[in-house]
């Protein structure tokens, strides 16, 4: 057999429909002649809620229903959104204010859902809602980041949600006050939106008192959970389904007010609701990603070695606690504070401020591609301002790879690696010899040209626990059930490619089950970079009770004492007679042993894993008109065992865009009274394909022990790695010309503002 696990190419079998028009979207399984809703909106940032009167809106043409909070609370619903909480320095928790399903008393962002209109058609939902009397008394918008400003929740007097810290701050205080050498770096990482292909929606309906909620997510379960929660039922009383997905990037991961109001209205109509989001709606609305504001301090000794690292943040979260927003700049940055260096001292500080804006939280990384960038723009800046070569300066300091199992500063138990190894191919890839001579033809034409490397690395998230089930069903295909989402990552190629291989079961046989709270009982959804490692790991577990399973029923029926199952069959030795599993079950069929034909098992990681790698970027600076050009991408990766080299080239890709877009072009913009002015596609700046090189990938595998197959995560590397990589290509290319300072995003104006003060100060 051809070893799937180890890197079979393979096409994505879910293609076919998804380029043929037949996925099934959320809009497109909606039941017919469902009613439409639509949301109301705020205007302004802040403000006291005066007037909201929905009278006339509910007496309008096709109206069945206009819900406010009063309406919800009034039929018995629960009405907060739940919300992560960290600790802060005195032990206590971050603060806990009530995010409610819609406002109430009071407006807290632009795009704050006010009031949900419910009609035959979405034209008449958005009639009615314009009948709604809604006037508000202004408040002062606060938008800065630092602590202080208008008053948003009383719960957190200056605004200040939370305030973290991990490390020793007392030793590294020291270590930097004696330091040889010390440098200092702030980094701005600016505030993005996702915006998958396909916005949030969701349809709901109640049958015989039980809710089924359908919505475009990232997994089912924790979705049940609250649903039962704000209803007061039984979670057996919630069914949840995500179908096809088109795109989440961590955005889709948490629960929205949209998803409560549309199974609330179904429940008080009595018939199902659908909503889906337009572009507009979703960019005022989506929990925005990254948003912070960063001091770096490294310590060096004589040597270049480093001695301490300290990193100050503030860390916008919007107006209101998301699910997962408190921990993103605090906990998840501190998983991989200190990357790939031997660092024994360093300290990290975190506050949470609230603003008038839309919350942050998840966003493809997760507050890895926050630190990282962090301390890869450091790294690159200690470099220049020691006069050293920032390879040199990252080989001096790696993990050498006698030290693993290593212990970082902040608790995580990184498994393996070989860092210098990744970093030596990549530089081979990237043909470093040759820059030289690039650099020169670049100037001959009139181009800057600066190359970048960052080296990264990152935990796998999510819950460490999985679980499988596989049906043989009576037409001969072959169900794999798993507690994982696919968002258009191929899951269900990897997924039935791995089975296959593993057991010989025909791969145009096995069908993917997933993303249905009421076939899947468990499941940890999709996520930090999880999915195929747990779910695979899962899977293997799965096959072994098969094996145990079917051994002695074969073994009886071959009139032997033992069976082994190898190479997809099972056999004993000096029998020529042998069964394939998909025999096997087939002939339990017909014994009448139903309790052959399903199979499962959950498995549980040991411990994370911690993809690393090396991107290495060039780019040519036009300095007439400050366009960045990203002109040559080198990746090389150690992600383990891969799994499916397409899929992980085609992660790879797609991460590397998001940062590179994060980089240069994308960049949320509120004025001074908290209105987005980057609402739409004319405004904000998503990258085209034009923005994008070619992009090469390599990978140096060091397979990792936390996990049965040996792999590591893939899904969120690419950006992990690009926005610093992006980032000191262009500070190298503006290095030169005596530009001292950088921030993302490197727009035109920007970098040509840049170059034109450093002109100034030069005359």
């Amino acid at each position: 057999m051809t070893k799937f696990g180890t890197g079979q190419m393979m096409s994505r079998v879910e293609d076919a429909r998804f380029l043929t028009g037949h996925g099934r979207y959320v809009d497109d399984i909606a039941p017919t002649g469902a009613l439409r809703a639509f949301f109301l909106r705020s205007p302004v940032a802040h403000a006291d809620i005066t007037t909201l009167d929905v009278a006339a809106a509910q007496a309008a043409p096709g109206v069945h229903l206009v819900l406010t909070a009063a309406a919800l609370e009034a039929a018995g619903m629960r009405l907060g959104l739940k919300g992560a909480r960290v600790k802060n320095l005195d032990g206590s928790r971050g603060a806990a204010p009530l995010r409610p399903i819609l406002a109430l008393g009071r407006v807290r962002f632009v795009g704050e859902a006010i009031a949900v209109v419910v009609a035959d058609t979405l034209e008449q939902a958005k009639d009615a809602a314009e009948l709604i009397e809604f006037t508000y008394s202004d408040l002062a918008v606060k938008l800065s980041v630092a602590e202080g400003g208008a008053p948003i929740h009383p719960e957190a007097p200056g605004n200040l949600a939370f305030d973290f810290g991990m490390g020793d701050q007392a030793a590294t205080d020291a270590a930097l006050a004696s330091a040889r050498h010390r440098i200092s770096l702030p980094v701005l990482g600016n505030r993005v939106i996702a915006n998958p292909m396909e916005p949030r929606g969701a349809f709901a309906l109640w049958q015989d008192g039980r809710l089924h909620l359908t919505v475009n997510g990232q997994g089912v379960w924790d979705l049940k959970k609250d649903m039962a929660h704000a209803f007061a039922i039984a979670p057996e009383m919630v069914r949840i389904v995500n179908p096809d997905v088109g795109g989440g990037f961590g955005m889709k991961g948490m629960h929205y007010p949209e998803q409560f109001c549309v199974a609330a209205a179904a429940l008080l109509t009595g018939q199902p609701v659908r909503w889906m989001g337009e572009r507009t709606e979703s960019m005022l609305s989506d929990n925005a990603g990254r948003d912070l504001e960063t001091v770096a301090e490294l310590g060096f000794d004589e040597n270049l070695k480093i001695v301490a690292y300290r990193v100050n943040i503030l860390s916008n979260l919007g107006a209101y606690n998301s699910q997962y927003g408190q921990p993103i700049q605090s906990e998840l940055f501190a998983k991989v504070l200190t990357g790939p260096y031997d660092i024994k001292t360093a300290y990290m500080s975190c506050k949470g401020i609230y603003t008038n804006t839309t919350q942050v939280d998840a966003y493809r990384g997760a507050g890895r591609p926050e630190a990282i960038t962090t301390l890869e723009r450091a790294m690159d800046h200690a470099a220049r301002v020691l006069g050293v070569d920032g390879w040199e300066l990252r080989r001096r300091n790696f993990i050498a790879p006698a030290a693993f199992p290593y212990r970082t500063v902040t608790g995580e138990l990184y498994d393996v690696g070989d860092f210098n190894r990744v970093l030596t191919r990549v530089g081979q890839e990237a043909d470093l010899a040759g820059y030289a001579g690039r650099k020169a033809r670049s100037r001959a034409r009139g181009k800057l040209r600066g190359i970048g490397l960052c080296y990264y690395i990152e935990s796998i998230l999510g819950d460490a626990t999985e679980a499988a089930r596989v049906d043989f069903n009576a037409d001969g295909t072959v169900s794999l059930f798993v507690g994982t989402q696919s968002n258009g990552q191929g899951h269900e190629t990897v997924y039935a490619g791995f089975l296959a291989d593993r057991t010989g079961i025909p791969f145009d046989s096995i069908r993917i089950v997933m993303g249905d709270s009421d076939l899947i009982p468990t499941g940890g959804g999709t996520g930090g970079s999880r999915s195929v490692t747990t779910q695979s790991s899962a899977t293997i577990a799965t096959i072994d009770v098969m094996i145990a399973g079917f051994s002695p029923f074969v073994a009886e029926e071959l009139g032997v004492e033992t069976v082994a199952f190898d190479e997809g069959t099972f056999g004993a030795p000096g029998s020529n007679r042998r069964l394939s599993m998909v025999e096997a079950a087939e002939l339990a069929r017909t014994k009448g042993r139903s309790d052959l034909l399903t199979h499962k098992a959950s498995y549980t990681l040991p411990g994370r894993s911690y993809p690393n790698g090396a991107h290495v970027t060039e780019v040519e600076v036009d300095p007439e008109t400050g366009v960045v050009e990203v002109v040559r991408y080198t990746v090389t990766d150690d992600f383990g065992v891969l799994i499916h080299p397409v899929l992980a080239m085609g992660q790879v890709h797609g991460g590397v865009a998001q940062g590179i877009g994060q980089a240069l072009t994308e960049h949320v913009v509120y004025d001074e009274n908290g209105q987005l002015l980057t609402a739409t596609f004319m405004d904000y700046g998503m990258p085209r394909a034009t923005d994008m090189p070619m992009i090469s990938f390599t990978t140096e595998p060091v397979p990792s022990t936390a996990n049965p197959v040996g792999m590591k995560g893939c899904g969120e590397a690419g950006t992990v790695g690009a926005l610093a990589a992006v980032s000191n290509a262009v500070f190298d290319a503006l290095w030169a010309e005596g530009v001292r300072h950088v921030d993302m995003p490197f727009t035109p104006q920007r970098v040509w503002g840049w170059l034109q003060e450093t002109k100034g100060a030069a005359a």
